[in-house]
């Protein structure tokens, strides 16, 4: 065999500088195709493929600039894209389409290389260069296909296309309906009922609770549950969480509606707080763990020892006070446990939950976990809220991250709520906004009278007491008051 090694004048082999500049024309034909598309073929291969591979590609990277800089500069056109479902199965589309089409463009780059004049050497370093390229490239296109696919699908399952609803006096209001599926219960009852009051322009959000065993409450003038009750919902063992199962056994009354239990519910809602309800969301609070989890657990200030399952549970446990980062399982518990409390304390610590989700879950996190907390949340929510609004709902819960969130709970000390005195409730729920918006200047103490900033006394991890009121149930910062 001839000697490769440099002769007397420091001169390689002709044969071996030839097969070295073929080797390095192989590798820039696909570092071109990794670059631009299209332009190894342009160069030495089918100027046509090229041609059309490079308009294709300037086309992709004009518009993907622009709707960038346009999302960065106007965050509507953002949100808009992300939950028009046209939109969302164009992108798909698109991207599984220059998959195919680049890793296409690879192949023939690495056929115009011509690898059969290759050393063997050579040829395996082009085949390995090649696939890891083309697999890098139409994986990644792929995996956002996917991605793509799962946000129409999330948009597609969750919510609605029905017509949007104008805001109610400068605000959205959403009922927050909260459905336990658990052992011993059929479908979901909404044994938690949470108006979320958000102001139209600034995404301020008071949180108005209304209690599941409130009675004696009359429904919205006019509507059909009016017309059945005049004279409140008096019926014998009737409570707030027994409207929907009522309406349930009623179908006939609500030939129209396709969730006639919420309906029905809504129009008690609406005659209890004097507010028109714009929408409304049912979540699932089984599936809620499943959204914790997604986005790597909640941080909550635990006040005292809250126990995790019933005694009878192979997991059962207690949460222990401190600051404590709580999984989904802890964290749906400390919602919703009973043991060593009441209702109305367990109503305080669901409001702590809602207000350190809102503040705790990032863009960030959100972005990184998507495909989970897309999976969870189809699983957690279903709504009225329709597609088209989606975007204006994402923009306003990012302005209410950076505001206090207020709360109200219509429970005792303030309500009666075998016998609600629903003129005082609507005064206080005006008033409660009126002062979210800075409208009403906050209450001054008494003279003489020291404020407590928090009740001295605690109940089921909750400040306070069925008798002097919780402080998250009624409050002006909730996160102070968690």
């Amino acid at each position: 065999m001839p000697d490769p090694s440099p002769g007397p004048t420091g001169r390689r082999d002709p044969d071996e500088r030839a097969a070295r500049v073929r080797f390095r024309r192989a590798v820039a034909l696909m570092v071109m195709t990794l670059v631009v598309p299209g332009s190894a073929q342009l160069v030495a291969g089918n100027r046509d493929v090229g041609r059309i591979a490079m308009r294709i590609w300037m086309v992709l990277v004009v518009t993907g600039v622009v709707g960038v800089v346009t999302a960065a500069l106007w965050h509507p056109f953002a949100f808009w894209a992300a939950s028009n479902t046209l939109l969302l199965g164009v992108l798909r589309a698109v991207l599984m389409a220059l998959a195919v089409g680049w890793a296409f463009l690879f192949v023939d780059a690495w056929r115009i290389g011509q690898p059969l004049t290759l050393s063997q050497q050579h040829r395996r370093a082009i085949v390995g260069v090649n696939g890891l390229l083309c697999l890098s490239v139409a994986g990644t296109l792929l995996f956002g296909a996917h991605v793509v696919g799962v946000q129409r699908d999330l948009m597609v399952t969750m919510f609605g296309d029905g017509a949007a609803s104008d805001a109610s006096d400068g605000r959205y209001n959403v009922l927050l309906l909260g459905g336990d599926a658990g052992a011993g219960r059929v479908g979901l009852r909404p044994d938690s009922l949470t108006v979320a009051s958000i102001d139209a322009e600034t995404g301020k959000t008071v949180l108005i609770s209304l209690p599941r065993n409130m009675a004696g409450f009359p429904f919205r003038e006019d509507s059909v549950m009016d017309k059945q009750f005049p004279d409140g919902f008096d019926c014998e063992g009737c409570y707030l969480n027994g409207v929907s199962t009522w309406a349930g056994d009623h179908t006939e009354l609500f030939r129209k509606s396709k969730h006639p239990g919420i309906d029905a519910t809504i129009m008690a809602v609406e005659g209890i707080t004097d507010l028109e309800v714009n929408y409304w969301a049912m979540v699932n609070l089984e599936g809620f763990k499943g959204l914790v989890d997604a986005v790597g657990g909640v941080t909550l200030n635990v006040r005292d020892e809250i126990p995790v399952g019933l005694p009878t549970d192979s997991y059962f446990r207690y949460i222990q006070p401190g600051v404590q980062e709580l999984d989904g399982l802890e964290t749906l518990w400390f919602a919703r446990a009973r043991y060593g409390s009441d209702d109305y304390s367990r109503m305080a610590r669901q409001k702590c939950v809602m207000n350190a989700m809102l503040h705790q879950i990032s863009p960030q996190s959100a972005l990184t976990n998507f495909s989970d907390i897309a999976q969870a949340s189809s699983d957690m929510v279903s709504t009225s809220v329709p597609r088209s609004e989606v975007g204006r709902f994402v923009e306003l819960a990012l302005k209410a991250r950076s505001q206090k969130m207020s709360s109200l709970s219509l429970v005792p000390p303030l309500v009666n709520t075998a016998d609600p005195d629903i003129d005082l409730i609507h005064d206080k729920v005006a008033e409660t906004i009126d002062r979210a918006e800075g409208d009403v200047p906050p209450a001054e103490p008494k003279a003489g009278k020291k404020r407590n900033k928090q009740p001295q006394s605690m109940t089921g991890g909750s400040y306070g007491s069925l008798a002097e009121g919780y402080a998250a149930n009624q409050a002006a910062d909730l996160g102070a008051a968690c």
